[in-house]
């Protein structure tokens, strides 16, 4: 993630800390609250927008910026490779790990699914312990991972998710008001590959906003949503044979 980013989230709490919304914000700039919107995913302020919200909450930007410095240390951004390996060798903690990660808390993994909240406890004690959430009294989960935690690149989780659930993601004929599957062929110089990966990270950083943004909501009014995105250097195996020397 970057600075920018890191910055813009760390506002986005501070905001929030202090009981301030997008409409305040808005307000305060003179500006619609779609332009607020805006600005917060885009990561699009100048200087002096950011220096004007900073004064609503009677704050400097250094303020924030030391803000983010101590949040980033005291957070995770991901597992060893024998963390991982724990959590994917037990499908309930696994499960659990996720809801955890989408911030459920634990009467809705007990509402949802048919797990002893003895087992649920002790599953959430050992993400304790692992610094990936705070279990507080009464067993109310404090999440602690960074706003970048990710899986190990082609570690024990991902290739649990890739071997597993591929088949079954792709079971679909994704043509539903909630789904939808673009496939593009192109040809690209490395040059611009990179910078539709940068876009791409840019999207993902944008969808982990929106789950942000919609952890405020109730529970019935979210739907676990499951994206893909995927850019590598392939040409369709059937037609292998065409080609000179085959």
């Amino acid at each position: 993630m970057s600075q920018t980013t890191q910055l813009v989230a760390t506002l986005k709490r501070t905001l929030k800390a202090h009981g301030k919304t997008y409409a305040d914000v808005a307000e305060h700039l003179q500006l619609s609250e779609a332009s607020v919107k805006r600005l917060f995913s885009e990561n699009s302020f100048s200087l002096l927008r950011l220096e004007q919200i900073c004064q609503m909450i009677d704050l400097q930007i250094s303020d924030v910026v030391q803000l983010m410095t101590d949040n980033a240390k005291s957070q995770l951004s991901s597992l060893t490779v024998e963390q991982e390996k724990d959590i994917a060798g037990d499908l309930e903690l696994l499960l659990i790990t996720v809801c955890v990660l989408n911030r459920w808390t634990l009467e809705q993994i007990q509402g949802y699914f048919q797990i002893p909240e003895t087992n649920c406890i002790q599953h959430l004690a050992k993400l304790d312990r692992l610094k990936m959430v705070e279990l507080l009294p009464r067993n109310r989960i404090k999440l602690l991972v960074a706003p970048n935690f990710k899986w190990l690149d082609n570690g024990p989780i991902q290739r649990f998710f890739q071997e597993k659930l591929e088949a079954e993601f792709f079971n679909s004929r994704f043509d539903k008001k909630q789904e939808k599957l673009l496939v593009i062929n192109g040809m690209l110089a490395d040059s611009s590959n990179a910078v539709f990966q940068r876009k791409m990270e840019q999207l993902v950083r944008e969808f982990d906003e929106l789950t942000n943004d919609d952890a405020q909501l109730a529970f019935e009014e979210r739907k676990g949503t499951t994206v893909v995105l995927a850019v590598r250097p392939w040409q369709y195996g059937l037609f292998e044979r065409f080609k000179k020397g085959s």
